[in-house]
């Protein structure tokens, strides 16, 4: 169990201590449930009210939460929340995909292999893949031939990465993710539908962070490229040639249609849907269930959809909906006929 004093916990996230700085911290937890020797984070005001009751042995708080809180310990730090996350990174228990090299685990003899990997049961690694230092892979993941992925990153179990696919350096791909499988690559004839090989590769740069049971499909011709610092949740559809820039966030169940673009620092609710060959410019919001069906060219928060109603009133609006277009022609008579008036 990793250990810190609250002074070193202050050092790491550049806070500073109020009560014991010797005080040992062994783990996070919230402000109900965190005991003497955790640390918990109030980031919203409007929780101050729960630390008097808090069992944490210290909270991280902005100053000004700070003042007449009347707790023991504290380290004192501008952003919380982002203090928060780096304290429950050192704290961190979760177990690597796998420790070792397993017996069952079968690697190419042409595959190279970097320092200090570890290889859970029945991980295939194929010809010409290379794989980086410190790289965990977990149990009954396929790693197709020519992949590459960087130093540190973490495949969890179950995974599918396909051929000449690239992952960088401190990537988090986690179960049941498929990278490069192929995109919707289909042309029509007599009738009939004609595959269309999808040779392109799916390239994910450091940083990202990609959800389970995620989707990210190769290139028809070029590349799907995902870049540094992305993160995805679980149950996304990454179509074929997608460029998604840095550090945008993409919540569970979307889909990026294929050759669509998306800026830097963008956030994309969940359930959203992102019309094909269009773009949307940097530090865009998309609220969550929205339908992007044309280019955003301007920052900004974005919203659609439908919220949910009673059943009698959805149908009255369902049937208002129909009669828009001939209200509309019936608005545009009335202002012509004014006009003609005047």
């Amino acid at each position: 169990m990793a250990e810190y004093t609250l002074q070193q916990l202050a050092d790491h996230v550049g806070g500073k201590v109020r009560g014991d700085a010797n005080l040992t911290i062994t783990g996070v937890g919230t402000l109900q449930s965190a005991h003497a020797h955790q640390v918990a984070f109030l980031a919203n005001s409007r929780y101050k009210n729960q630390l008097a009751e808090s069992g944490a042995g210290a909270i991280l708080l902005s100053p000004k939460d700070d003042e007449g809180s009347g707790i023991s310990h504290a380290i004192v730090v501008d952003n919380p929340y982002a203090a928060f996350a780096k304290v429950a990174q050192l704290l961190d228990t979760t177990p690597a995909p796998a420790e070792g090299i397993a017996a069952s685990a079968k690697v190419s003899e042409r595959a190279i292999i970097g320092d200090n990997v570890s290889l859970g049961e029945y991980v295939v690694i194929e010809a010409g893949a290379t794989i980086g230092a410190n790289v965990s892979i977990g149990a009954h993941t396929h790693i197709g031939a020519d992949v590459v992925i960087g130093d540190n990153t973490k495949v969890w179990s179950g995974v599918h990465i396909y051929h000449q696919c690239q992952i960088g350096a401190d990537c988090n791909i986690h179960s049941g993710a498929i990278i490069g499988a192929d995109g919707f690559g289909w042309a029509p004839e007599n009738g009939k539908w004609l595959k269309i090989p999808q040779i392109g590769r799916v390239i994910i740069g450091d940083r990202v962070e990609i959800g389970a049971s995620t989707t990210v499909d190769r290139g028809a011709l070029d590349d799907t490229i995902i870049s540094n610092g992305c993160i995805i949740d679980n149950q996304c559809q990454i179509a074929h040639n997608v460029f998604i820039d840095e550090d945008t966030a993409i919540a569970g169940c979307t889909v990026l249609a294929g050759s669509c673009r998306i800026g830097k620092r963008c956030m994309i609710g969940g359930a959203s849907a992102i019309n094909g060959h269009i773009s949307v410019c940097d530090d865009v919001q998309i609220m969550g269930f929205a339908m992007v069906i044309k280019a955003i060219t301007e920052p900004g928060v974005y919203a659609s959809g439908i919220p949910a109603a009673g059943h009698r009133e959805w149908r009255r609006n369902g049937a208002r909906f129909r009669q828009l277009d001939d209200l509309f022609k019936r608005v545009k008579t009335l202002e012509q006929q004014q006009n003609d008036n005047e």
